[in-house]
């Protein structure tokens, strides 16, 4: 089987268009040599592929004959994938995450709202003694 098909039926990629051009950009390797596309793959090839900046492996256990169900996939793969991988995805993407103190950075709508709010009064209140003397 076509390895850009055979990463679109393991669920590694929602489209064989996006499997295709993993190959072809070298994000995947069997038993560590970059593939293209119509590259076949065989039962018991190792087979590594990057993405979301993690090196995903696995070991080829059968082929499928289509795309199946996720409960299914382990049934034609053994993942060897390090834990710290993911675990290193995990921090990297938490690094990024930062809680804004009340106050701080930009408005919220309501704040927003409450503020044109008092912005509308303070005119009106500016505005009512200028009429009253013409």
């Amino acid at each position: 089987m076509r390895i850009d098909q055979l990463l679109w039926c393991l669920r590694y990629y929602k489209s064989r268009a996006q499997a295709n051009q993993a190959c072809r950009k070298g994000a995947v390797k069997i038993n560590d040599r970059t593939v293209k596309p119509s590259s076949e793959a065989i039962p018991t090839d190792q087979i590594a592929l990057r993405k979301d900046q993690i090196w995903y492996r696995f070991t080829l256990l059968d082929i499928p004959k289509t795309r199946m169900a996720a409960k299914l996939v382990d049934i034609y793969r053994m993942d060897t994938t390090e834990h710290f991988a993911h675990e290193h995805k995990e921090m990297q993407d938490r690094a990024w995450i930062k809680e804004r103190d009340k106050g701080l950075g930009r408005p919220t709508k309501k704040d927003r709202r409450d503020l044109d709010d008092f912005r509308d009064e303070t005119q009106k209140d500016t505005q009512k003694p200028t009429e009253e003397k013409n």
